[in-house]
Parts: structure tokens; C-alpha cells; sequence
């Protein structure tokens, strides 16, 4: 047996989320069998644990697209019972059942080892959110940025991805301006390492001018819409932005002008579908230039049975830095 928030489906289409014993038998195909210690909350969580939002195929679902634990047992050479790992993407979570569960079972491919240096409980203070960030800025230092060419912007600094790009931006010794439409959240990203503060109506405005001043040496952004376009008038000649989300809408308002006259980069960034070999990269980068200490200042514990209400709260936008469940607790 096992314990799960199992989410349910009545016949008037409304869902239900409560925390169930199940048996081993309701595991869904895999090669590793692993035993969950710890999840951690998305919005894309918040999404399978309520309505769905098209992401859940059949009900009754395991939602938790992020999990961390220990392998029991392994029809996969790479993996034996006690290897620790760690799972983000491949839409588990979605289609496939996840990590709010003391058991899981995967493909032994969508796994990665956890690095040594990070435990279980820092692994799920990462998640999909740090992982999505350290992709990001690993793609815009291979489009060239280096510390001391000005300021790097992150919007939606607050967020899970904001919140952990901050403190690794701050932490490779780049000056970061930290965007929030949230006047409580300054001190929080100041502690991370956010040099100054923008308020984010100062760029969630679209503005009829193609190219204002160069401010920016690059760019986390989490917002998308009329935020990014603005941000890409504002990037220094021959930056980037590394386009991570899209609390702000899908629209992209813009014009091409910076692309031509400036020659900047917009850089999407995947987290999902992410190859094998770059994931091992990012948890590595992770482990060595993630200042732990800030990330775990970050944690707001919870337990599976807190799960329905917290995913009605990222809904709203009111989850701050990282939520880690205790699935066990």
C-alpha cells in the first residue's frame, strides 16, 4: 500500500482531491519503482490537483509533476535500490501519475541522480522552478553574458523561477534588478540578492517606440505579454532574454526592431522535454553555484492533506518562493 492525493472526477465533471491509501497494483508502468520523500508545488500543479486545465488524460489522477526519494527496486542497469534521484518533466504529473504519492514508478529514463551534494529535501527546494532557472541562465552565458555588463533583469522575481534565478544570478556576482508588482515581497528579494527593485508597472505597458534606452545585460523572464515586449526595447545591444514563462499572457506585442537594429536574443527555454545530458549539466551547475542557504530561506513546508488549498493559492498568485511537500509527513 501507499499513500496519494488522488484526484477524482463525478459524473457532473467537477473534480475532487483527498489523500487516499492505494494499492501497489494502481502503479502505473515503469521500470524504477521509487519511494517519494519529497514533491514540491508548480503552477501546473495547481492545475491537475483543481480543474485539470487540460493537462490531466484520465481521471482518477496522482498529480505532483517534481519528486525526490530513494530507488527500491530497478529493472534499469543505471539504477539500484538506495540510488537517490531525482524526477522533473516529461509530464509526469500530467499523463502520467507523480509525486504527491509515497511510491512512484517511471521510465527509468526520466529519472537523473541527485548530485551528492544536495539532499532530497534541497532537490524539491530546486524542482522544476530552479531547474527552469539554471537553464536559463546557463543559455545566457553561452549567448555571452558575463558578469559586470550591467544590470540582469528578472521579472516575476518572486515566483518559484524568479525567486531562484535571483539568488543565482546574485550569486555569480551579477548586479540584479528584481521586478514585483508585490511592495511586500523587496525585503524577500533582497535577501536573495536582488541589488535594486522594479516596479512592475514600470514595464507591464506596452509603448509605441520599437527601442527606448539600453538598461538591461540580460533577462530571466517569467511574465511574457506586454512585459516582455517592453523588456526587449530596453536590452543592451547584442543581449538576451531568456523567456521562461507566461504569467502575463501568450501575446508577444512587439516589433522587430531590437531584433535588427540591436541584435538581440529571445531565448526559449523548455524544461519538460529537456535531454538527459543537459539536465545532468544543470543539476550539476545547481549543486556548485545555487547558494542553498538562500534557497532553503525560500521553503514553506507542507504536507499532502495541505495540497488542495495550496493549489488554489499559485493559482491566485499567492505562493511565494518554494513550497516542499513532506509526502511521508
Amino acid at each position: 500500500m501507499f499513500k496519494a492525493l488522488l484526484v477524482e472526477k463525478d459524473e457532473a465533471g467537477a473534480t475532487h482531491a483527498s489523500v487516499q491509501e492505494l494499492g501497489d497494483d494502481r502503479l502505473p508502468e515503469g521500470e524504477v519503482t521509487v519511494a517519494v520523500e519529497y514533491s514540491t508545488l508548480n503552477y501546473k500543479d495547481g492545475l491537475c490537483i483543481g480543474p485539470g486545465g487540460g493537462l490531466v488524460r484520465n481521471y482518477p489522477h496522482v498529480p505532483g509533476i517534481d519528486f525526490s526519494g530513494t530507488v527500491e527496486t530497478s529493472d534499469d542497469d543505471r539504477y539500484k535500490p538506495g540510488d537517490k534521484v531525482v524526477l522533473t518533466g516529461w509530464r509526469v504529473g500530467e499523463a502520467h501519475w507523480g509525486g504527491y504519492a509515497t511510491r512512484a514508478r517511471v521510465k527509468a529514463d526520466w529519472l537523473v541522480p541527485l548530485p551528492e551534494a544536495l539532499s532530497t529535501r534541497d532537490a524539491m527546494a530546486v524542482g522544476t522552478a530552479g531547474l527552469t532557472a539554471m537553464l536559463a541562465v546557463m543559455a545566457l552565458e553561452a549567448h555571452g553574458l558575463k558578469t559586470g555588463q550591467g544590470p540582469v533583469l528578472v521579472t516575476g522575481a518572486a515566483g518559484g523561477v524568479g525567486s531562484v534565478a535571483t539568488a543565482i544570478l546574485a550569486s555569480l556576482g551579477h548586479e540584479v534588478a528584481a521586478v514585483t508588482g508585490r511592495p511586500e515581497t523587496e525585503d524577500y528579494l533582497r535577501d536573495l540578492g536582488a541589488a535594486s527593485i522594479v516596479p512592475r508597472a514600470e514595464l507591464n505597458e506596452t509603448t509605441k517606440r520599437p527601442l527606448e534606452s539600453e538598461r538591461w545585460a540580460g533577462c530571466v523572464d517569467a511574465v511574457g505579454g506586454a512585459m516582455l515586449a517592453r523588456v526587449l526595447g530596453q536590452l543592451n545591444y547584442g543581449a538576451s532574454v531568456a523567456s521562461v514563462g507566461l504569467a502575463g499572457g501568450t501575446d508577444l506585442p512587439a516589433k522587430v526592431i531590437p531584433f535588427l537594429l540591436r541584435g538581440v536574443n529571445l531565448l526559449g527555454i523548455d524544461s519538460v522535454m529537456q535531454p538527459y545530458d543537459n539536465r545532468m549539466k544543470a543539476w550539476e551547475r545547481i549543486a556548485r553555484d545555487l547558494p542553498m542557504d538562500k534557497l532553503r530561506a525560500m521553503i514553506r513546508p507542507a504536507r499532502l492533506g495541505d495540497l488542495p488549498e495550496l493549489g488554489a493559492e499559485i493559482l491566485n498568485g499567492q505562493v511565494r518562493g518554494r513550497v516542499v511537500v513532506d509526502v511521508a509527513g
